[in-house]
């Protein structure tokens, strides 16, 4: 990993306009670019915003293969800037009405370095629930020249398995994208504990303002470093939060000091007594559950 900026753009969407949610987007990435980011980053659904208020169907006349128009534009953007950008779109899978949640990669020369399926759609997002999206199947870490990056997706953030999966595979860092409506302590809580428990940089970028069914998200992107301290937290606004990534993260216990980090949580797990790769549900019920 070499030493570089990042940015999370806060913007609020059309809603399943994706042309005007791209032109705007291309305004957002010359910003980014002037604060010398090498890495930029989109929250969820960019293109149409997370609830679409309409069926997957109509969706999916709206949204694209990939690559495809939802991309196209913003691949020739980071070419012509030099950039790594996280983009997020819902995609066309093969069939008529089959939708993905999706995030890409696309790489300084305009190429998709590789692109990432929502694992975990929230419980309303997911098809056989009554919504619009199916999972994808795949946990990949990505290698480019600024870091090894992987990536999660809102709702995939809550479950520690997945972003250990990624660190164990080689993840320097974690974007998440996110739509999240949740309370500001759930979205903290576990952009912290994802970054610290497996000594990973977080890019948290958050969506902000409404979309078609009238969810409004309150942003707050954030970027925390692997020793758990927050570099860099956004408002409830249009906005770009952006901070400087070092290559040497855990020298020190926390910004700010000089005592020096001793210990390494993937190291030190005792692989002995972990059971946790089966199925399972709480001990306690949620007071309403999607079935």
């Amino acid at each position: 990993m070499k030493e570089f900026i990042v940015s999370g753009i806060q913007m609020v969407v059309k809603p399943n306009d994706v042309e005007a949610n791209i032109e705007k987007a291309l305004e957002w990435i010359k910003k980014a670019v002037k604060l010398d980011a090498e890495l930029v980053v989109f929250p969820e659904t960019i293109t149409t915003g997370f609830a679409p208020g309409v069926s997957k169907e109509k969706l999916w006349d709206i949204v694209d293969f990939i690559p495809g128009k939802t991309t196209e534009k913003i691949q020739k953007a980071a070419e012509d800037n030099g950039v790594y950008i996280i983009w997020t779109t819902y995609e066309r899978g093969l069939e008529k009405g089959e939708i993905y949640n999706t995030a890409i990669l696309i790489g300084r020369n305009g190429e998709i370095v590789g692109k990432y399926r929502k694992t975990h759609p929230f419980p309303s997002e997911r098809v056989e629930r009554g919504g619009w999206t199916i999972p994808g199947d795949k946990a990949e870490v990505f290698k480019t020249d600024i870091a090894n990056i992987g990536i999660i997706i809102c709702y995939d953030g809550d479950f520690p398995d997945l972003s250990t999966t990624l660190a164990l595979k080689g993840a320097e860092v974690i974007v998440r994208p996110a739509a999240f409506l949740r309370s500001y302590d759930h979205w903290w809580a576990t952009n912290f504990a994802r970054a610290y428990d497996n000594h990973v940089y977080i890019v948290a970028v958050n969506s902000v303002g409404p979309d078609a069914e009238g969810n409004h998200y309150f942003g707050h992107s954030m970027i925390i470093a692997p020793n758990g301290w927050k570099l860099a937290q956004g408002r409830c606004a249009e906005e770009i939060v952006y901070a400087k990534l070092s290559p040497d993260p855990l020298k020190y216990i926390y910004g700010g000091t000089t005592s020096e980090q001793t210990f390494d949580h993937l190291e030190d797990r005792n692989l002995k007594v972990y059971d946790v790769i089966r199925e399972g549900k709480s001990v306690f019920k949620p007071a309403h559950k999607i079935p």
